[in-house]
């Protein structure tokens, strides 16, 4: 598929955002500038649930808009302002009793910004292939250049390297910016950049796009899967600095590195799951990384501080299973879009309620397991009882992502060609 590539790589920077905003930001404002972590908790938690109650508006708005801006526009003109919403949570000019504010609304304009840039951006790549080997390649490449933007800022990720990260995500940004130029135009829709912003009277409204999609019955299963798996995901996420530091004993760029070793493993193992998509189908791929997935981390509840080198192992294997929580979902939602009819036509609307998912998911993760910890007397770097942290770390997601598999297993999902 011509122009692929260049249509890949501005997940790199979208990537490397997503360390930074949803495992660093904690640990940041909390051991750096001095927050409250049950505090840090509720403003993450109140500030994800309104972006992601924006999501689905934001998809439908790029839908009814289609004929006059394409997908591309809206990317370039949401990530200037995703770029200083990022400087904005990680260089913060105020502290005190003025920092809970700045990080409330700098997570607001940053999470806005992300999201009228990554729905854009995946409603684009559900109009890119027709089969699910061609879905699979899509989905695939472009979480391939993710994984490269993570291991980016999973080298960086420590308080003292907050400004190269911002540094690196504004040059990344300009870079794929640039390069979405001669990126494919399949399933972009619209006209260039330029074109007069007039909008054209919808032929149906918001809850009418809504209603439509609310009736794809292999989506909502799709969705309740996605939701629960990423829930699983989004736990441990929030949680691994902290568990690293005070039940194995790793800190600093040592921490670092094991995240290094995590991403790393996910990308070499993208062409495994591209090549298992291909001949066993794109459900099964994402059950077997589910089931890697929950191997790894019923490991992680054995270990303490006599067994950091062992975490490398459960790294690499939950490494390896991220491929597919990365490239099966979102192909297996272009296959059900394309399926009820929908292709060329609601992608916008399917995206956003899918990036809503997202973001529930997050301030789930931040919003419940934060103060849950703080609830059990949990106090990062206190020497507090570890156990509290370890179950939620591994038990809590491991139990989620069993559920998460037995609905994958049984949902009424499409079984499109794998040529």
């Amino acid at each position: 598929m011509r122009g692929l590539l260049p249509y890949g790589t501005l997940r790199m920077p979208l990537a490397l955002l997503e360390l930074p905003l949803f495992v660093l930001l904690p640990s940041f404002y909390s051991q750096s500038l001095g927050m409250e972590l049950a505090l840090i908790g509720v403003i993450l938690f109140a500030t994800r649930l309104v972006d992601a109650v924006a999501d689905p508006a934001i998809g439908v708005m790029q839908d009814r808009w289609r004929s006059r801006i394409n997908f591309r526009t809206w990317i370039w003109w949401g990530l200037p302002v995703l770029a200083l919403g990022f400087a904005a949570l990680f260089l913060p000019p105020v502290r005190g009793a003025l920092l809970p504010w700045w990080l409330g609304t700098a997570s607001i304009v940053t999470y806005i910004a992300f999201s009228i840039v990554s729905i854009a951006y995946q409603a684009w790549g559900a109009g890119i292939g027709t089969t699910t080997a061609e879905r699979a390649r899509v989905t695939t490449t472009r979480e391939g250049f993710g994984l490269i933007g993570v291991l980016a800022a999973a080298a960086l990720l420590t308080p003292e390297s907050v400004r190269w990260l911002v540094m690196l995500f504004f040059g990344l940004a300009l870079v794929s910016g640039l390069m979405l130029r001669r990126a494919t135009t399949d399933g972009l829709g619209g006209p260039t950049f330029g074109a007069p912003i007039t909008a054209l009277p919808a032929p149906e409204g918001m809850f009418s796009a809504w209603r439509q999609v609310k009736d794809n019955r292999a989506f909502l299963w799709l969705l309740f899967v996605f939701v629960i798996n990423g829930v699983a995901t989004a736990i441990p996420a929030t949680l691994v600095l902290f568990f690293m530091a005070d039940v194995l004993g790793i800190k600093g760029q040592a921490a670092a590195l094991y995240l290094v070793v995590y991403f790393l493993a996910g990308a070499i193992g993208m062409p495994l799951w591209l090549a298992l998509a291909r001949r066993w189908g794109l459900r099964n791929a994402w059950l077997l990384g589910i089931a890697m997935a929950v191997t790894g981390f019923v490991w992680t509840l054995g270990l303490d501080a006599n067994d950091a080198v062992w975490f490398y192992a459960v790294c690499i294997a939950t490494g390896l299973a991220l491929g597919s929580d990365l490239a099966m979902p979102p192909a297996l939602l272009a296959s059900v879009i394309a399926e009820h009819g929908h292709g060329g036509k609601r992608e916008g609307a399917y995206f956003g309620l899918w990036n809503l998912a997202t973001k529930v998911n997050l301030a789930l993760a931040a919003g419940v397991a934060l103060p849950l910890l703080s609830l059990q007397g949990y106090t990062p770097g206190s020497g507090s009882d570890p156990l509290p942290l370890a179950l939620t770390y591994a038990a809590l997601p491991s139990l989620l992502k069993l559920i998460a598999g037995m609905a994958l297993f049984v949902a009424p999902l499409p079984e499109p060609t794998r040529g």
